[in-house]
């Protein structure tokens, strides 16, 4: 029941945005009662947030040997995402959409706030054992501060969905990770 109903929430989303989910009608179209949502899912928040987690876990990394080539693909990814979650409901231009009321959600309520921070801890350690294994190979430098690294790239997306409003593409992740590494390579 658990996927029908992310599946579902997830579509009234892309359809509507955030603003119009409710967990009333999921239940409905689901065909349960809506207490039974309520018990798993207390506030839309929670299932947004639920919904999103669901999509992120599809996400892989893939190691192919070069370090730029992987952090572009993942980068991309996260863009890839970004930009659907800030065009759901037919939201158009520089608007944040999803991405913002899922990071207020987290603000709003301390459970969902460790869920998402758990939830991005656990896809972070996918990028950072990438980038540590472009250090062991020698790609990086040996003294590189991974965290750091990563969260330069992927900081700098979430800025610009959320502050500037700019979009993320996969030429953006291209520019991000040149720049990045720039200085971080270990043979220029």
């Amino acid at each position: 029941m658990d996927e029908r109903v992310l599946r579902i929430a997830a579509a009234l989303i892309f359809e509507r945005g955030y603003a119009s989910l409710s967990i009333d009608e999921v239940a409905e179209r689901v065909g349960v009662a809506k207490t039974t949502l309520y018990r798993r899912w207390p506030t839309k928040d929670h299932l947004a947030v639920a919904v999103v987690a669901r999509l992120q876990a599809d996400d892989e990394i893939t190691d192919t040997g070069d370090i730029r080539v992987d952090l572009v693909n993942y980068l991309e990814k996260i863009a890839v995402g970004l930009n659907r979650m800030r065009a759901a409901g037919g939201q158009k231009g520089s608007s944040a959409g999803v991405v913002g009321e899922l990071v207020a959600a987290a603000a709003r309520h301390e459970d969902i706030g460790q869920l998402t921070r758990e939830q991005y801890a656990r896809r972070n350690a996918l990028a950072l054992a990438l980038i540590e294994q472009a250090r062991v190979r020698g790609e990086l430098r040996a003294d590189l501060d991974a965290e750091a690294l990563f969260d330069q790239l992927a900081g700098a997306l979430y800025y610009r969905v959320m502050i500037t409003g700019a979009p993320v593409d996969r030429a953006y992740a291209e520019r991000l990770v040149s720049s990045a590494l720039e200085r971080n390579l270990t043979c220029q």
